[in-house]
């Protein structure tokens, strides 16, 4: 594949790395000191984009490349209050978008389990639920997108839960995350149930950035030449 890196940071440096060992060609490493070479990517140079940048600038990279008939795979979170008009957008112009808060298979391994054993809680609801979530002091958004889509799993299964909140003061049928923002931590979630005399916890640890960038890298391998939306879940179950 040719790939462009629309955001060269840590993430876009790790993908890079992997993407080279895996003899793909990158057309196109674009950060801060050069962003009007975006606008020079197109279907000829590149295959896919890879968009690691900010929830200000994700959207319109997206759009930009739905224009030029090159494939995005999409990492930035933030932005997924306009996930509706992206879609649209992608069906417009018979685009290909993968998008993800969290590339990580073992991640996917997890949110199964999570869903699997909400199904269980829900029949011992004197067990509260909540989530925590830790990344490094650079991340932008609160909670974390991966935090979000957790507690969009478990909701669907957990009866006595239609919300999730940040308030400290969460109400009974609120599952209150909590976002620790520390040192360089890649990302820490759990998802934990407690009771009055005993604590059940699902964690995932990820050890460095490499798990997101083959994940991200494996997502682009398989859907860059495929029409649509496509997330992990997708990913997961063809794996599968």
């Amino acid at each position: 594949m040719k790939i462009a890196l629309i955001g060269y940071g840590k993430m876009g440096k790790q993908i890079e790395e992997i993407a080279l060992m895996h003899n793909h060609n990158i057309s196109f490493k674009i950060d801060e000191n050069n962003t009007n070479n975006l606008y020079l990517i197109n279907s000829k140079n590149t295959d896919v984009a890879f968009e690691f940048t900010n929830p200000n600038s994700a959207v319109n990279n997206i759009l930009f490349c739905f224009e030029k008939s090159v494939a995005v795979v999409c990492g930035t979170t933030g932005w997924y209050n306009q996930l509706d008009f992206v879609k649209k957008e992608c069906e417009l112009k018979n685009g290909t978008l993968f998008y993800s808060p969290n590339f990580s298979l073992g991640l996917s391994i997890f949110n199964e389990i999570a869903k699997n054993s909400s199904k269980i809680f829900n029949k011992f609801n004197h067990y509260k639920a909540s989530i925590e979530e830790t990344h490094h002091q650079q991340k932008l958004d609160k909670p974390s997108g991966t935090a979000i889509s957790i507690a969009e799993n478990v909701l669907n299964y957990l009866e006595c839960y239609n919300n999730w909140t940040l308030n400290e003061n969460s109400k009974n049928n609120e599952i209150k995350i909590t976002s620790i923002r520390t040192g360089q931590v890649p990302g820490t979630h759990k998802l934990i149930f407690e009771s009055d005399d005993d604590i059940i916890e699902i964690n995932h640890f990820a050890k460095n950035r490499k798990i997101f960038a083959q994940g991200a890298l494996l997502a682009a391998e398989n859907y860059y030449n495929k029409k649509g939306v496509f997330n992990m879940i997708d990913l997961y179950n063809k794996l599968l």
